[in-house]
């Protein structure tokens, strides 16, 4: 099958690597409306062509590696592929996304969320690889056509993906807990460090623990500004929890109350217990 990737940067492009290595794809084709990047994924030997959006929907099967609110702008342009094309999306949120479907191309479309990534982004920062052994979230599959929940399930069987099936709404509240939310907190803590006078005194002791916090914040603005708009209600409510946390934390070191300091780090070394599991 020919294989079509709008959206050539670090998702888009990773997928294009693993992609090209897979028996049933005669070829990977790319388009981005970004020209350098284009020109850099070609360089890279990303895709085997950059194609115009019309050869595009003359693909077998189109992935949707850009952010959201160009997810749910593209699909208007997608309404007349062929009954047997397969769309899958690879946004970061999913309920407006599947929302906003033309019911015209309903049965085409996947709505799919891989979760992997890194803070980097661009065609530079494709990584072969990246869908390895990580989860893949399919989220109200039933509303898609048979032929192609065939289609991704043999896509992401061959990336050696593990499938997880949801609603969109739970998907998007889980999401804010464990991605959308934590990039806010990334961001936080960049910019309270940066507000500070001596922030190149601060950070010239900057190890491991902050450098792990603060990765996210190198993240795309561009894309992170669309999940926060889309998946706004569950952001804030993830938000106001761990305000919550935090100025229980607060209150109690204010108050030297530190056996209640203790009880709530040593709940809080439990979460590992089940993430290693």
């Amino acid at each position: 099958m020919n294989v079509a990737i709008i959206g050539l940067g670090l998702m888009g492009g990773s997928l294009a690597l693993s992609l090209k290595k897979q028996d049933y794809v005669k070829s990977v084709l790319g388009y981005d409306k970004n020209k350098t990047h284009e020109t850099q994924a070609m360089a890279l030997h990303l895709v085997d062509a950059v194609v115009s959006f019309e050869e595009i929907k003359k693909a077998d099967v189109i992935f949707l590696a850009i952010p959201v609110n160009g997810i749910i702008a593209v699909m208007q342009a997608l309404v007349d592929v062929s009954e047997t094309t397969t769309i899958i999306d690879l946004g970061s949120t999913k309920a407006k996304i599947v929302a906003s479907i033309p019911p015209a191309i309903r049965k085409n479309f996947i709505a799919a969320h891989p979760m992997t990534g890194t803070e980097n982004f661009g065609p530079s920062a494709a990584i072969e690889g990246l869908y390895d052994e990580k989860v893949v979230v399919l989220c109200d599959l039933e509303e898609s056509g048979d032929y192609q929940r065939k289609i991704a399930r043999k896509i992401f069987k061959s990336l050696h993906m593990k499938k997880y099936f949801m609603r969109a709404t739970e998907h998007d509240r889980h999401a804010a807990f464990i991605s959308h939310m934590p990039h806010a907190i990334s961001y936080s803590l960049a910019n309270t460090v940066m507000k500070q006078e001596n922030k190149n005194d601060i950070l010239a002791l900057a190890a491991g623990g902050f450098r792990s916090m603060s990765r996210l914040a190198k993240s795309s603005p561009f894309m992170w500004e669309d999940v926060f708009r889309q998946n706004k209600q569950h952001i804030l409510e993830a938000i106001t929890l761990f305000e919550h946390e935090l100025t229980k934390l607060k209150n109690s070191i204010e108050n030297d109350a530190w056996e209640e300091v203790h009880q709530t780090m040593a709940d809080g070394t439990k979460l590992h217990d089940i993430l290693d599991e």
